[in-house]
């Protein structure tokens, strides 16, 4: 035998072939270095697809025997980290088959029958991509609960709430801290719904054209725990939509986190000092021995980028596929790998950080008391006495700018210099000029009163419970 044929026969595929596969080639198109992340995923497809053709009698009982104790064997190995991975074997699948094959024998060769790595890397992906998504599912609750702890603890503590950065009314920190559980709701609620176009099973439609073999696609979707196969092979094989998707909604959470992150690095700042962090997620500088730098909300915000890009990656990759299955879609697995990477060590940080958030109540209240933040508290007064809203919009105006070339807060201003503004002006105007007045007259649905924010975080409870 010569030297090219020996090497061309190291190929599961190399059958039709005459030379042997340039190094560089074989390099270049290797995925194993990466794909081998899917190894849990591709042995229990090919669990499941063994089963099958033993069900409808392409296999023995002891094939099929053979075949499972070998791949759970080879589980086992690569698990312990005692499994020799060959780029030259290409991928996961290809050298999961060649260690089975070495393993059992004849029976090995058999696995592959009515499949091909088309419909196995789209199972397996689709596997991986659910799991993660139920685990990043529960990191998004882990960190909510610890939201709605910190929500419930300082429903009472006045901050400014801020438009365009600037003061505009005074909210308690626990509504704040409410409106960040409801960005991740949402994203909860994506993932979940990402999940529903996850969970369909491209097993069985082999390369592209679907099999000549008496195959059983519901029986391996439902031992895969799919919702149903995949209603087209062409589409099973080609399509990435759900990996898209995915990255896209696990966009959204890093822009949540990446806001979440940007609060955080101005509350810590000298010229805020709302909050502080603890020194376990913070460092120092290597000059300025005073410096408490706020990195790691600092890196989740950057990380932003990273899953971005990686989305507009995945997007590249399939804009110009035709169908079906393309050597294009080996390069999804490296973006969706590492956004899952990404977004859970960011909520992990997140759930461990929040609880150790300590609150400046002094800081928060006095700088709220500083930007006029209950003007339109004095509005609504004023149309509540009669005046219309455009009417008593002006007056305020006018109150502010006389209060700012006084050097006065809206509460330090004397009742009789108010009733030269507005003759309706009584003294009940000093209950509504309060920050604690102003809170608490929000007590609707949705409000930002502490007694709202306690309902709304009774709510919140039972729904993470629900979970």
């Amino acid at each position: 035998m010569s030297v090219k044929k020996s090497l061309k026969n190291r190929k599961l595929w190399g059958g039709r072939f005459e030379e042997a596969t340039s190094p560089f080639v074989e390099r270049f198109t290797s995925s194993v270095s990466f794909d081998n992340n899917l190894f849990q995923y591709d042995i229990d497809g090919s669990i499941a697809h063994a089963k099958m053709l033993e069900k409808v009698g392409t296999l023995t009982e002891k094939e099929v025997t053979d075949i499972i104790d070998g791949l759970e064997e080879i589980r086992e190995e690569i698990t312990n980290q005692n499994f020799n991975w060959s780029t030259e074997l290409e991928d996961v699948h290809m050298n999961i088959e060649s260690a089975l094959t070495k393993k059992i024998g004849e029976a090995g060769k058999k696995l592959h029958t009515g499949r091909s790595r088309n419909d196995q890397v789209a199972t397996d992906l689709r596997l991986y991509a659910r799991s993660q998504i139920d685990e990043i599912c529960e990191l998004i609750t882990d960190f909510q609960r610890v939201i709605v702890n910190l929500a419930e603890k300082e429903a009472n503590t006045i901050l400014p709430g801020f438009t365009h950065l600037q003061t505009a009314q005074p909210v308690t920190f626990g509504h704040h801290m409410m409106a960040w559980f409801e960005m991740l709701s949402r994203d909860f609620d994506r993932f979940q719904d990402c999940r529903k176009r996850v969970n369909q099973s491209p097993l069985g439609s082999a390369a592209l054209a679907g099999t000549t073999f008496p195959i059983d696609r519901n029986y391996t979707s439902e031992m895969l725990s799919f919702d149903s196969p995949c209603a087209n092979s062409l589409d099973a094989v080609s399509d990435r939509d759900f990996v898209i998707e995915f990255a896209s909604t696990a966009t959204l959470l890093m822009t949540h986190l990446s806001r979440f992150s940007e609060e955080i690095v101005l509350w810590t700042s000298a010229h805020f000092d709302f909050i502080e962090l603890p020194d376990s997620f913070c460092t120092g500088s290597s000059i300025m021995p005073q410096k408490k730098n706020p990195d790691v909300p600092e890196l989740i915000r950057g990380k932003f980028g990273r899953v971005a890009g990686a989305h507009t990656a995945l997007i590249s990759i399939m804009k110009s596929q035709p169908l079906a299955y393309n050597k294009d879609n080996q390069e999804d697995k490296e973006p969706l790998f590492d956004i899952v990477d990404t977004i859970k060590d960011c909520l992990y940080a997140y759930a461990q950080m929040v609880p150790a958030i300590k609150c400046n109540r002094d800081n928060m209240e006095n700088a709220a008391s500083k930007g006029f933040a209950t003007a339109t508290d004095l509005a609504d007064y004023l149309v509540k006495k009669g005046a219309t809203f455009r009417d008593a919009h002006e007056i305020v105006g006018n109150v502010v700018s006389y209060a700012i070339r006084e050097n006065l807060l809206l509460t330090e201003i004397p009742l009789n210099k108010l009733v030269e503004f507005a003759s309706i002006i009584a003294e009940d105007v000093s209950t509504i000029l309060t920050l604690e007045g102003s809170v608490r007259a929000r007590n609707h649905f949705g409000g930002t009163s502490p007694e709202q924010v306690l309902k709304a975080v009774t709510n919140a409870k039972i729904l993470l419970d629900q979970r």
